[in-house]
C-alpha cells in the first residue's frame, strides 16, 4: 500500500536536495548535446536503479568507501568532456539525429554517467534512511524516483532551449569545461577524502 503523504514528503525534500546537485547540470549538458527522450531513458533507469538500491539497502549505503566512487566519477566526467570535444561538431540540424548518436548508445551514456556519480550520494543515502524511517519502501521509493526524475527532466529541458538560442559548438565547448571542472572537482574529494 502507498502512502501519498509519505511519497509527497520524500518528493519534496529529494527532489529540493537533488536541484542544485550534479544531477540537473549532467542533464543539461546532455539534453543540449543529445536526443532529450533517449538521454532522459538513460537517466531515469538509473535513478530508478538507485532508488530500488537505497530502498533495499537502507542505511548500509553510507558504509560504502566514497574515495572510489569519486575517483570513477572524476574520470567519468573528464571522459564525458574529451570524448565532446573531440566529437564531430555538426551544426544545430544534426543534433537530434547525427551519426552515431543511437538511441542504446545515448541511453548508455546517460545511464553510466549517473549511475556512477550518483552512487552513494546524498539524496540516494536520504532516501535509505528515509525507507528505514518510514517503513514504506513503496512510498519512499515512489517519492524518491519521481523527485529525481523531475530534477532530470529540468536539466534535460533546459539544455533543449539553450540549444534553441546558444550555438552548439559553444554549447559544447561549455559543458565540456563544466564537465571537466566536475571531473576535477570529483578527483580532489578522492585524494582530500
Amino acid at each position: 500500500m502507498i502512502s501519498i503523504t509519505v511519497a509527497a514528503l520524500v518528493f519534496g525534500v529529494v527532489f529540493l536536495a537533488e536541484l542544485p546537485d550534479k544531477t540537473a547540470l549532467a542533464g543539461l549538458v546532455l539534453g543540449a548535446r543529445y536526443r532529450a527522450s533517449y538521454v532522459f531513458t538513460g537517466v531515469a533507469a538509473a535513478f530508478l536503479l538507485h532508488v530500488v538500491l537505497a530502498v533495499a539497502a537502507g542505511s548500509v549505503l553510507t558504509l560504502l568507501p566514497q574515495r572510489i566512487v569519486y575517483a570513477l566519477t572524476g574520470v567519468l566526467f573528464l571522459g564525458g568532456a574529451a570524448m565532446m570535444l573531440w566529437q564531430k561538431g555538426g551544426d544545430e540540424e544534426g543534433v537530434e539525429k547525427p551519426e552515431g548518436q543511437t538511441f542504446w548508445r545515448v541511453a548508455g551514456t546517460g545511464f553510466t554517467l549517473i549511475l556512477v556519480a550518483e552512487f552513494g550520494d546524498l539524496t540516494q543515502i536520504m532516501t535509505a534512511n528515509l525507507a528505514a524511517r518510514y517503513d514504506a519502501p513503496l512510498s519512499v521509493g515512489l517519492g524518491a524516483v519521481l523527485a529525481l526524475w523531475a530534477v532530470a527532466g529540468l536539466g534535460i529541458a533546459g539544455g533543449k532551449a539553450l540549444m534553441n538560442r546558444v550555438p552548439l559548438r559553444l554549447i559544447t565547448q561549455v559543458a565540456a569545461l563544466l564537465m571537466s571542472v566536475l571531473g576535477v572537482w570529483s578527483l580532489w574529494e578522492a585524494v582530500a577524502g
